[in-house]
């Protein structure tokens, strides 16, 4: 299989929402997403995105921000590759993509946020060289 790596041009972002909504553990409607990615792409986000033909079958949002800690950083965020393409490596081969690709815009950092009920995906970063330094809280207003 020959797969495409490449940041989605902001016309096309409502390609990704149907992944997004697999990984949607509060149950967002799609309305609301797509409302939502309509904001995002005027922020400092990038979209990544991994076709295999025409099918959007992986993406990852792409936080940039200047961080005191990190120095530029990148966040992943979202990262969701369809369950028919997983185990074959491409998780990996997505992540080197990114770090290629945000090196070449100069960012020094990777940092993310995963679910902690989702312990393949710690796993996974475990194996990418990640470390854990806290904890993400949230409260909605």
């Amino acid at each position: 299989m020959a797969f495409v790596f490449k940041i989605i041009e902001s016309n096309n972002i409502n390609l990704v929402i149907p992944l997004v909504e697999k990984l949607n553990e509060y149950k967002i409607s799609f309305e609301v997403l797509e409302q939502r990615f309509s904001e995002m792409i005027k922020q400092n986000y990038e979209c990544a995105v991994i076709f295999d033909d025409d099918k959007v079958v992986g993406v990852s949002g792409l936080w940039y921000c200047t961080r005191h800690y990190s120095g530029r950083s990148v966040e992943p965020d979202h990262v969701y590759i369809d369950e028919a393409y997983r185990g074959k490596g491409l998780g990996k081969k997505f992540f080197k993509w990114i770090y290629d690709y945000v090196l070449s815009k100069g960012y020094e950092a990777v940092e993310l946020n995963t679910y902690v009920s989702n312990h393949p995906s710690h796993k996974f970063y475990y194996n990418e060289g990640f470390k854990i330094l806290g904890f993400h809280f949230l409260k909605k207003l």
